[in-house]
């Protein structure tokens, strides 16, 4: 579960919550919150809610512009030595903003080199264009679509996608081996449909073909990582984001595994601090 489900509530209220909800581990989306950015806090924390930390995305959104400097460059590596330190096997990064243009010049050297130094995998996500008064904006460079570019990883999400009016069946099929990373979510339209917000909704409640695309991992015994980004912002109460979290897993596991996934009897407790014993299946 990436940190970003809960978001704005910190980093440690996520590691609580994909505990609860049962997940595997978490994702941390790099802010500008302390935590996320701590590795030994960060290690205290996977280990008091028994949540590994599977990646790191880095802080490349728009509202993360001074975490760890200005440079682009800086801030992969920092990531990619962030990731080292807490234990995370690989990195999610966007490509480069086309302003950002020695960066997108050397973009895929820099992404190579980083990941053979740290010794992590670094994982490019598909990404949209932007519009601005119905005119298409060349907001990334070389491209927002890693596919066009010689990527040795890259991560596909689903809400992306749908902003790009791509089919994300399709995008995986084009990613091939290459695709190493899912960030689990759906969408419901493209910016031509004049969709203007990167929705993250639940899987299976928008228009992505978001099931055929982990029945197709399945079948072709995939061992990347799935990792749930999805909004509960709008949530009324903690019932209603573990709801929507436990939702979204179930899902994953039912297509993934082709099995049905264990519904729960009754909400677990909430977690005390000290916490140390494991949850119930």
């Amino acid at each position: 579960m990436s940190t970003s489900c809960v978001y704005p509530l910190g980093a440690e209220h996520a590691f609580r919550m994909s505990h609860l909800a049962g997940f595997d581990g978490v994702e941390i989306m790099v802010t500008g919150e302390d935590l996320t950015r701590d590795a030994p806090r960060l290690r205290e924390m996977s280990e008091r809610y028994e949540q590994p930390i599977l990646s790191i995305h880095a802080p490349v959104l728009l509202l993360t512009p001074f975490v760890w400097g200005r440079d682009p460059q800086g801030k992969l590596e920092r990531a990619a030595e962030h990731a080292a330190a807490v234990g995370a096997p690989s990195v999610v990064v966007h490509p480069p903003f086309r302003w950002q243009a020695s960066y997108a010049r050397d973009f895929l050297s820099i992404v190579r080199k980083t990941a053979r130094n740290h010794d992590v995998e670094i994982a490019v996500e598909n990404m949209f264009p932007w519009k601005m008064a119905k005119q298409s904006l060349r907001a990334y460079a070389p491209s927002p679509d890693p596919t066009q570019m010689d990527c040795d990883a890259m991560t596909l999400d689903f809400s992306h996608a749908s902003l790009a009016g791509r089919d994300s069946l399709e995008l995986a099929m084009a990613m091939g081996s290459r695709l190493r990373h899912v960030h689990l979510c759906d969408g419901s339209g493209s910016l031509d449909e004049g969709k203007i917000f990167d929705q993250h909704l639940v899987p299976g409640v928008g228009t992505e073909p978001v099931a055929e695309v982990l029945e197709y991992l399945a079948r072709e015994n995939w061992d990347g990582s799935v990792v749930a980004e999805i909004n509960t912002r709008k949530v009324r109460n903690e019932e209603q984001r573990l709801a929507l979290l436990g939702q979204t897993l179930a899902f994953a596991r039912a297509k993934l595994s082709q099995e049905p996934p264990v519904q729960r009897t009754r909400a677990p407790r909430p977690l005390k601090r000290s916490f140390q014993g494991k949850q119930a299946s």
